[in-house]
C-alpha cells in the first residue's frame, strides 16, 4: 500500500477507536449498558487498536542503532 492510502486507512480507523470509546464511556456511565455488548465493543476496540499499531509500523521505517 502506498503511504497516502496508509495515512488514509490509519485517519479511519483513529476516528472508529474514537468513536467506540464513546459509544463503551456512554453504556458505562449509563448503567443501563448489557455486559455481553459492552464486553464485544471492547473487543472491537482492543482489534481496531492492533489494526492501527500495524499500520503505524508500517509507515515508521525501522531505525538501526
Amino acid at each position: 500500500m502506498q503511504d497516502v492510502a496508509l495515512r488514509a486507512k490509519l485517519q479511519s480507523l483513529l476516528q472508529q477507536h474514537r468513536d467506540l470509546d464513546t459509544a463503551i464511556t456512554s453504556l458505562e456511565q449509563s448503567g443501563t449498558g448489557d455486559q455481553l455488548q459492552l464486553r464485544r465493543l471492547k473487543k472491537m476496540k482492543l482489534d481496531l487498536k492492533d489494526k492501527i499499531q500495524k499500520i503505524e509500523n508500517m509507515l515508521i521505517p525501522d531505525i538501526i542503532a
